[in-house]
C-alpha cells in the first residue's frame, strides 16, 4: 500500500480521518487557545482553512497524507497529523506536522494516533524506516518521540530558517521494522492504562 493513499485508521481511542475541508470548523475550534511556541507551528483558528488547503494540495502531489484526529471518547476533532516527506520508492516516510487541542494533550490521543500511523506504515505499507523530526528546543515533542521507542539519528544544525528569521536545529529520530514490535508493545501497555 502507498503511504499517500487516503485511508481511515481507527482504534478504541482515536479515528484518523483523511483531512478534508469539512474538518475546518472543528479544527479551528480545536486550535483555540494554542499559543504557538516560537519553536513549533500551530495554525491560528482563522488560518485553519488555509492550512487544510495547503496540506490537501501537497497530498494531491503525493508529498504527504494528512489526517484529522477524532477522539473517540468525545467524538470531537482534536487535531491533525500527517505522513510527510513520503519517499515511496525507498519505503520511507516521516510522521509529523502534528498538533493537538489543549483538551487532548497529555492524554491517550497522541500515543493512540502514533500507534495507528506506525502500525499502518510498517504492517500495510512495508516501511523500512519511519522518521520523526522536531526542533531542538521542543523538549515536549522530543520526549514524546523518545517514549514511542524511536532512536535519535542526529541533529541537523541550521536546518531551516523560521518565519522570525531564527535558525532551527532539527533533531531527527527514526524507527526501523525490527524495532516496531517492542515499540508496539510499549504503546499498547500505555494505552491499556486508559
Amino acid at each position: 500500500m502507498d503511504f499517500a493513499q487516503a485511508v481511515t485508521l481507527e482504534n478504541s481511542f482515536v479515528r484518523l480521518e483523511p483531512l478534508s475541508d469539512a474538518h475546518a470548523g472543528d479544527l479551528a475550534e480545536a486550535a483555540v487557545g494554542l499559543e504557538s511556541a516560537w519553536y513549533t507551528s500551530v495554525p491560528a483558528p482563522s488560518d485553519v482553512p488555509g492550512e487544510i488547503a495547503s496540506r490537501l494540495a501537497e497530498h494531491a502531489a503525493g508529498q504527504l497524507n494528512p489526517f484529522a484526529i477524532r477522539r473517540r471518547k468525545t467524538g470531537r476533532i482534536v487535531g491533525m497529523t500527517t505522513y510527510c516527506h513520503i519517499d515511496q520508492p525507498n519505503r520511507h516516510v516521516e510522521i509529523g506536522a502534528t498538533w493537538l487541542a489543549l483538551e487532548a494533550q497529555h492524554t491517550e490521543v497522541n500515543p493512540a494516533a502514533k500507534y495507528l500511523l506506525l502500525q499502518h506504515a510498517f504492517e500495510q505499507c512495508d516501511a523500512i524506516a519511519v522518521e520523526f523530526r522536531t526542533h531542538w528546543h521542543n523538549r515536549q515533542s522530543r520526549a514524546a518521540i523518545e517514549r514511542l521507542g524511536a532512536k535519535q539519528d542526529g541533529v541537523l544544525r541550521n536546518a531551516r530558517i523560521l518565519p522570525d528569521g531564527s535558525l532551527r536545529d532539527t533533531v531527527v529520530y527514526s524507527m526501523l521494522p525490527h524495532e516496531w514490535p517492542a515499540a508496539r508493545n510499549g504503546l499498547q501497555a500505555r494505552l491499556d492504562r486508559h
